[in-house]
């Protein structure tokens, strides 16, 4: 009898495509207290009010507070906002940014867990072109990062490159239900 889920070895490392996305926000919050339980308040806080959370990065420092940032998509701002005035009390933070300037330019594919390398040619392919990284996020099939909007072409145009993925065809060929 075979194992349930046999080892098949490792994944070829094949990155499938570059992602982009011009519609998000960074939200940071300073000087929250850092104790367990914080992160659960402040982000009920906006599941509460509709507000889709996406890539979060929290950083301790060791005065006992830690800044918390994550993106949302830009037209929950106005809500973003709203929830972080009415619970300036209860939170306790010492302050909060918005950035609207940012986009997320992500890789995805297989083979990110079993093969090294892919993440440093990611952020090698943005370096060389002097794009600053404000945020990453990384699982299985995907690196992204949040990068200044400005910026955002030439990090898409950069990953290709860097993956030998460059369009050599304008149009894709879709086959309409074969399944291929």
């Amino acid at each position: 009898m075979g194992e349930l889920f046999p080892d098949l070895g490792p994944e070829t490392p094949v990155i499938s495509g570059v992602a982009h996305d011009r519609t998000e926000s960074l939200v940071t919050i300073c000087g929250v207290r850092n104790e367990p339980g914080m992160a659960a308040r402040v982000f009920e806080r906006f599941a509460k009010a509709g507000v889709n959370v996406d890539m979060i990065v929290q950083a301790g420092a060791s005065t006992g507070t830690a800044d918390i940032s994550f993106t949302v998509p830009s037209t929950s701002i106005d809500a973003v906002r709203s929830v972080l005035e009415g619970s300036r009390n209860d939170l306790g933070y010492r302050e909060y940014d918005i950035d609207t300037e940012v986009g997320k330019v992500a890789v995805v594919g297989v083979g990110m867990k079993t093969h090294s390398g892919l993440a440093a040619k990611f952020f090698a392919a943005l370096s060389d072109k002097k794009i600053n990284v404000l945020m990453i996020s990384t699982s299985e099939i995907r690196i992204a990062a949040l990068v200044p909007i400005a910026q955002l072409d030439d990090a898409v145009r950069a990953l290709h490159t860097a993956y030998g993925i460059d369009a050599t065809q304008v149009e894709a060929v879709v086959y309409g239900g074969t399944g291929r």
